[in-house]
């Protein structure tokens, strides 16, 4: 099965960024490579099940299991010895990142309290794209009820466009609401 979002792209937007910056081949439209879902939990290393609970939010959220993320060096100012656990990540491909990125866009950033966009400050120079939410709660897969802790997520958009422009473009057709 056809994600939406995946179906959209090949017959709308593809044409539409072929005449927009005059593409020769379909190959040259930039698209999405990948999605990266990161939560930090500075808490991780002293109550595993804080770690635990997130780690099955993120798995609601995202419908693949996530993968825990250990400290890469030690902090003696934030008691972190080298291995301790300190999040958790997610890499979505191919269906799962439309699927993701459709209900991102469509219904989980219009559930954030006075939402007025997205920054257009936070691509890079390799036309990829990253921001954080604060809360996990605005995805509707999340029994609020169940939360025990309000926690953040830092998502990072790949794509496959040259720079920051094609980029733009690209997630403004898949309808990211970017501030004026």
């Amino acid at each position: 099965m056809i994600p939406k979002l995946l179906e959209e792209y090949r017959n709308n937007i593809v044409p539409e960024l072929m005449g927009k910056f005059n593409y020769k081949n379909k190959m040259q439209v930039p698209s999405l490579k990948k999605i990266i879902l990161n939560m930090g939990i500075g808490k991780a290393h002293e109550d595993i099940k804080i770690l635990e609970s997130a780690m099955a939010e993120l798995a609601m959220i995202t419908g693949q299991k996530p993968v825990m993320t250990r400290a890469k060096k030690a902090i003696a100012n934030f008691k972190i010895r080298e291995g301790m656990p300190v999040g958790c990540k997610v890499t979505l491909r191919r269906a799962r990142m439309y699927d993701f990125f459709y209900r991102l866009v469509n219904v989980a950033l219009p559930r954030i309290k006075d939402f007025r966009g997205v920054s257009v400050s936070s691509f890079d120079s390799q036309g990829n794209y990253a921001f954080g939410l604060t809360e996990q709660n605005i995805f509707p897969e999340i029994d609020i009820d169940k939360v025990k802790r309000i926690q953040g997520m830092d998502i990072i958009v790949v794509t496959t466009a040259k720079n920051k422009v094609e980029a733009r473009e690209l997630l403004k057709c898949l309808g990211v609401p970017f501030k004026n």
